[in-house]
């Protein structure tokens, strides 16, 4: 995907987008109210496209590489990982989460034992919490896309509960459809969580289609269509990892400019996070792809190992991804 994304960026070289934001990862100034609720967007994948031999010699390898993207996915599911995204989130002590790429633990009854060690197969059982639970403290709700396992949100009992969801775990507890031809499942799903405090927020999960074919731009363009059509609450946040930077893509990726006819100066959604030419990088040195984006939220946001002063989630050459974490509260 990172080639994918440098390719496109070249077809996009010199071409407009949105006014910069902020150089700070934030997309607002410094008269913001105080802040209420933090969300993070985490996008778990790895890939076998990274130095997994190089320093720091960090135990997984290349090996481990091919075996992650064969059985599991790339999804989130080496343990000396999932050990440190649970760290991350004790840390960082979220409200709202969505994640994209995280492995799902019920698929590990078809892997083959020989695929198991180091990963959450090695000690997993039937009944188990899946890896978007176990990696969150307590007091959580997740719920997941139809059809589409690896991608969830999650909402604390402190802020409030998924409306339509009973339990902690709901596998296909948010609601959104697939697009013809762009794959199986929804990579787009939206969650309205009843507030303790009284009213509604909607919380729309965003996956993007990967790539920089006309199909797979276009397979973008009708995911961000859904996304802002299932933003319709009271007040909403969709985030997510859009596979394209609108900020720097616009003029050469019609999934990017898509965005740009929702988002921006004058329209009913706005960026919390960073975008524009000048904003700090957050995906492969080069773009910002991962976005928390509402109507009537706005706030600071960081990327952890990025932004100066956050530490990352790991140390090893495993996330291909860094967790955008933003502070936010009403306009």
């Amino acid at each position: 995907m990172r080639a994918a994304l440098i390719a496109l960026l070249l077809l996009a070289c010199g071409e407009t987008g949105p006014a910069d934001a902020g150089a700070d990862g934030s997309a607002t100034d410094a008269g913001a109210p105080e802040p209420t609720l933090t969300v993070v967007t985490f996008n778990t994948g790895t890939t076998e496209g990274l130095d997994h031999d190089g320093a720091p010699d960090d135990g997984y390898t290349s090996e481990h590489a091919a075996r992650s993207d064969t059985y599991y996915g790339d999804g989130l599911a080496w343990r000396p990982a999932v050990e440190a995204a649970r760290a991350f989130f004790e840390r960082v002590d979220p409200d709202i989460v969505v994640f994209q790429e995280i492995f799902h633990a019920d698929e590990c009854a078809d892997i083959p034992p020989d695929a198991h060690a180091d990963f959450v197969c090695e000690t997993w059982s039937p009944g188990d919490p899946t890896v978007a639970a176990a990696i969150l403290p307590l007091g959580f709700q997740v719920a997941c896309h139809p059809g589409k396992p690896d991608k969830c949100a999650a909402v604390h009992r402190r802020v409030g509960t998924f409306r339509g969801c009973d339990a902690d775990f709901c596998l296909e507890g948010l609601s959104g459809t697939q697009v013809d031809g762009c794959g199986r499942g929804a990579r787009v799903a939206r969650g309205l969580v009843d507030l303790v405090e009284g009213g509604t927020l909607t919380v729309v999960n965003v996956h993007g289609t990967s790539g920089v074919t006309a199909d797979e731009q276009a397979c973008r363009v009708a995911q961000f269509e859904q996304a802002f059509a299932l933003a319709d609450g009271e007040t909403n946040l969709v985030m997510g990892d859009l596979n394209t930077d609108p900020g720097r893509l616009a003029g050469g990726d019609p999934s990017a400019a898509r965005v740009l006819d929702f988002v921006g100066d004058g329209l009913p959604f706005h960026f919390v996070t960073d975008t524009g030419r000048r904003a700090t990088p957050t995906y492969a040195g080069l773009f910002n792809i991962d976005h928390v984006i509402s109507d009537r939220l706005e706030g600071r946001c960081v990327a952890a190992g990025i932004t100066e002063g956050e530490p990352g989630v790991i140390d090893a050459v495993y996330f291909d991804h860094a967790p955008i974490v933003c502070r936010v509260g009403a306009r």
